[in-house]
This record gives C-alpha cells, structure tokens and sequence, in this order.
C-alpha cells in the first residue's frame, strides 16, 4: 500500500484506517438505500408509512431547533428527505470506493454534525427509541469522531480510487 503525505504508515495502521473508513462508508450507504427504498410522501404531500426525517426534526431541541422544526414543514419534508437519502449515498459510496475521500469525509463530519445538534442527548437517562443511555456521547458523536480521524490521513490515496488521480501519467514531452 502507497503512504500517504510525509507520513509514513505502518500496513497494519493502514488497513485498520481503510476499514474504519469503510465500515463508515457502509453504515451511510445502506442508510441512505434503505431510506431511499421506503415510501415517504405521497404527491399530496401527506405522510405515508415509512421513512421521513419530520419526526426527528420535530424532535430536535436546542441552539438549532427553530431551523430543524422549519425543514420539518410539509412544504419542505419532501425535499429534506430527498435530500438525506441523495446525501447518505454520496458519503456512503464516497468512502467505500475512496473517490473523493476528503469532500466525503467532510460531507459526513457536516451531516453528523447537523444530527448530533438535532439531538444532544443531555438527560442522561433512558429514551424512548434508544437502545442505551447516553449524557452527551452517544454513536453519533462517536462516529464523528472516527470520520475526524480519518480527514488527516487521506485514505482515498492509500487504498481507493483516489489512487487513479494521484498516479495520473505526467504529461509526455514533446520531441
């Protein structure tokens, strides 16, 4: 496997950061797949059964909640929604194939970002839904913290498709 930057890695820190990478990639594909598969809104605009972010938003408390209460409007579900499942693919698809692995990475610190403020878990105890108790950290924050790990060590250029743009032939001389 190539190093990447100045820094020089072992093979074992490599495939460990390629399949943090990976694994991370998956968990927003087979998100926004699944999403996308589901019926959200019917043409009318109303709610049908299956996957919509309104609830969340509506959920949301906070610094931000005034902005994720609007995108829950009906006016804008669909478009929200939409645009959650085009998003978690292009992250997903991003880090899974290492294309473009640092607009990915930034794009999935920047979704987890708008997530965990939809919902700091500051209460401390049992919430309906959650299958654990959290104070402050919870798989969000977590997950962040991985991708934020991964940005420095540009792993596209370690294993992935990034490769291809870092070995473009040099331009020929001509006679």
């Amino acid at each position: 496997m190539a190093t990447s930057g100045a820094t020089s890695l072992s093979g074992f820190q490599q495939v460990s950061l390629i399949l943090l990478r990976t694994l991370i990639g998956w968990h927003f594909l087979y998100e926004g797949y699944y999403k996308l598969g589901l019926p959200s809104w019917s043409r009318a605009g109303q709610p049908l059964t299956g996957w919509t972010a309104s609830g969340y938003l509506r959920g949301a408390t906070g610094l931000f909640s005034g902005l994720f209460h609007r995108l829950a409007d009906p006016r804008w579900a669909p478009f929200v929604d939409r645009a959650v499942e085009i998003v978690l693919l292009l992250i997903g698809l991003s880090l899974i194939l290492g294309c473009l692995t640092q607009i990915g990475s930034w794009g999935a610190l920047l979704f987890l970002t708008l997530v965990y403020l939809a919902a700091i878990p500051a209460q401390g105890i049992p919430q309906q839904g959650n299958e654990g108790t959290y104070l402050f950290v919870n798989k969000t924050l977590i997950e962040w913290a991985a991708v934020l790990i991964l940005i420095p060590f540009r792993t596209g250029e370690i294993a992935g498709l990034d490769l291809l743009r870092r070995r473009a032939p040099a331009s020929v001389e001509a006679n």
